[in-house]
């Protein structure tokens, strides 16, 4: 084989830049802080890891030509926070749905509109100013306490996009709702992609020999 195709061997991913936010991110919590200094600081660890690329495995930022997908990537062991990738297909888009706990988006690659919705006096969502483009790097936060509903869509559609989330709970066991534009709601729980966690811990890999 000629030389000049031969491909490279893609790097493993830098698995120590994702311990270090869940750490860092426990700390927090440990501290027990309020909600907005959980959303300011936890939103400052999450733009460190999302503005380095490097570290997410290949297996967890696979996308699905029918729906989009949301990798485990993380959960606390006292189901405290999660951590996971959504991985968006060209032009896909979630329904307007609410989380009912705290959240930080923050996106790694391509890019995401997020429009948020409020209710009307007559129980009819309305889309609040326009859609939030989110870009690498940056990060939205999201909480009940200041209105959480809202409609996520991939801001390409030849492309795919890649976020990181991160939820005040183990968000594919929270009871949920999607809405429709009437304020109809139609409960459901997420759960996840997949069936198997990223090895996080396997340092063998990362210590000298």
């Amino acid at each position: 084989m000629p030389q000049n195709l031969v491909s490279k061997p893609l790097a493993p991913p830098n698995l120590a830049r994702l311990r270090q936010f869940i750490e860092q991110l426990a700390t927090l919590l440990d501290e027990q802080p309020g909600e907005a200094a959980i959303l300011e600081q936890g939103g400052r660890l999450l733009q460190q890891l999302v503005s380095v690329d490097d570290w997410l495995p290949e297996a967890f930022a696979q996308p699905d030509p029918e729906r989009y997908q949301q990798f485990l990537l993380h959960a606390d062991s006292r189901q405290r926070f999660s951590i996971v990738s959504f991985v968006w297909g060209p032009g896909q888009r979630t329904p307007i749905h609410d989380h009912r706990v705290w959240g930080l988006i923050g996106m790694l690659r391509g890019a995401e509109y997020s429009q948020g919705f409020a209710r009307q006096p007559d129980g009819a969502l309305t889309a609040t100013g326009e859609a939030l483009r989110l870009q690498p790097g940056q990060v939205e936060a999201l909480s009940p306490t200041v209105g959480d509903i809202h409609q996520v869509a991939n801001a390409y559609s030849d492309q795919v996009s890649i976020s990181v989330h991160v939820y005040g709970a183990n968000i594919g066991a929270v009871k949920r709702a999607v809405y429709g534009l009437d304020g109809t709601e139609k409960p459901f729980i997420s759960g996840y992609s997949n069936s198997l966690l990223p090895n996080l811990w396997d340092l063998s890999k990362e210590l000298p020999q």
